[in-house]
């Protein structure tokens, strides 16, 4: 008999349990070892994001953010739910009192226990029970993944910051060499050696760079009214650093494993969910079996001459009920038709949220890799061109050389300034982008 039965659920499946489906395609760049290691991928964001001011601002971020209470809401949603199904294979338990009252008759009471049981013979709380821990750990894991999205949007702000107030400093710094700049056209045009043209071309562009920096102070504005909007607080202190000099972890990797991606809480939460509709779909299969109940109380009554606690009667009794499907209207059939499709849906949203994760980590390396060889160019480019200012300027004092020289090699040279504080911010970003699509780490 139980031979007979363990076959029987055996062919039915409803006790397999789930296991990841292989992936239709290779992930680009993604290697299958599990060799290589990332230290970026298991750090947290504290030791990622060493700047003091940037930690004070994620501290509060994370106290605060409307979206990440309610992840955690809804994971606490989830853990009630597991705990209801962990304790539903146990047997429910309550106690009853009854009476009745005749004018003949004797008055009876009856009080006791009751208990029932429903057997888990086909798996239905079981399977029940494995997609509820897979809605939890799904839900835990959406709730790090909103964590990630909250210190990420918060460094990408901060450093976005940092770019700006660099970009003014420089144009602040430009705005003082134009102002020299035209005190010397000025005096050279008085010693007959410039012209009024000069003069005038020169102020041009220092009222040009005087409008850019206009524009940067707007958009300063503009970002810590954002970061204030992001942090919940109008009145949030934005003490923060400087651009120059901010370090973070030298040691990128050059190679990215499957289990590292999977280890995105995304991605993470995106398994639970194909976990999940797996288990559904065994549920939806106990529904063609027969359920086994098992119920019976025990107690005494008494009479209305007797004590309420003095039992002239003891009762027990134990009923089984079998109850078997055989007509539902076809929804048992669709029921497992809808869940078969849930879990291709959930499968494809899978398979399609572990690709997107392995080329935002592409991506990331690509950008990282890039602003770092340009930034090497950037300060080669800028030594030059503070030295091409310095003797343009030295002829210009010196000999009748051409004004339009100096004007463009300072020119020139506030625009490389100015590229390599976006060069700069865009080394910073690929870093928050690789932390963020490595899944943020131990939070």
């Amino acid at each position: 008999m139980c031979a007979a039965l363990a076959a029987t659920l055996g062919s039915c499946g409803l006790y397999t349990r789930y296991e990841r489906p292989a992936l239709e395609y290779e992930v680009s760049g993604i290697s299958r070892s599990d060799s290589t290691v990332s230290p970026i991928a298991a750090m947290p964001w504290s030791e990622v994001f060493t700047d003091s001011c940037l930690q004070s601002w994620i501290g509060r971020g994370l106290e605060r953010n409307t979206d990440l209470r309610i992840a955690m809401l809804r994971a606490e949603e989830a853990a009630a739910t597991l705990r209801a199904s962990q304790l539903a294979l146990l047997p429910s338990v309550s106690a009853g009192a009854d009476g009745s009252v005749g004018h003949k008759s004797p008055s009876r009471f009856s009080v006791g226990p009751s208990a029932s049981w429903e057997v888990d013979i086909f798996g239905r709380q079981r399977n029940l029970r494995h997609g509820a821990e897979a809605a939890f750990y799904g839900a835990a894991a959406t709730g790090q993944a909103v964590r990630t999205s909250i210190v990420a949007a918060i460094a990408n702000s901060y450093y976005t910051l940092l770019m700006l107030d660099e970009q003014l400093s420089i144009s602040e710094r430009t705005l003082k060499t134009w102002d020299e700049n035209i005190r010397v056209l000025q005096a050279l045009k008085r010693a007959g050696r410039s012209n009024e043209a000069a003069v005038l071309q020169a102020r041009a562009n220092r009222l040009n760079v005087e409008s850019s920096a206009l524009t940067l102070r707007n958009r300063i504005v503009e970002q810590e009214n954002a970061v204030r909007a992001l942090l919940l607080d109008p009145e949030a202190d934005l003490s923060r650093g400087t651009l120059v000099g901010q370090t973070f972890p030298d040691t990128l990797f050059s190679g990215i494993t499957l289990t590292m991606l999977s280890n995105r809480p995304d991605v993470r939460a995106a398994e639970h969910g194909l976990q999940k509709c797996f288990y559904e779909i065994n549920v939806a299969r106990a529904a063609f079996y027969p359920s086994l109940k098992l119920s019976g109380n025990l107690g005494w009554t008494t009479t209305s001459g007797a004590g309420v606690g003095n039992p002239s009667e003891w009762i027990a009794n134990a009923v089984g009920s079998l109850t078997a499907p055989l007509f539902s209207r076809g929804s048992n059939e669709a029921n497992l038709k809808i869940a078969k499709a849930e879990y291709e849906i959930a499968r494809l949203e899978f398979e399609q949220r572990l690709l997107d994760a392995g080329m935002e980590v592409n991506d990331a390396l690509s950008s990282w890799q890039t602003a770092v060889e340009r930034l090497i160019l950037d300060k080669k480019q800028i030594v030059a061109l503070k030295g091409a200012v310095h003797n343009t300027r030295l002829l210009m004092r010196n000999s009748p050389t051409n004004y339009l020289e100096v004007l463009t090699a300072q020119q020139r040279l506030l625009d490389a300034e100015l590229s390599e504080a976006n060069d700069r911010y865009e080394a910073i970003q690929s870093v928050i982008d690789l932390y963020h699509a490595l899944g943020g780490g131990e939070l």
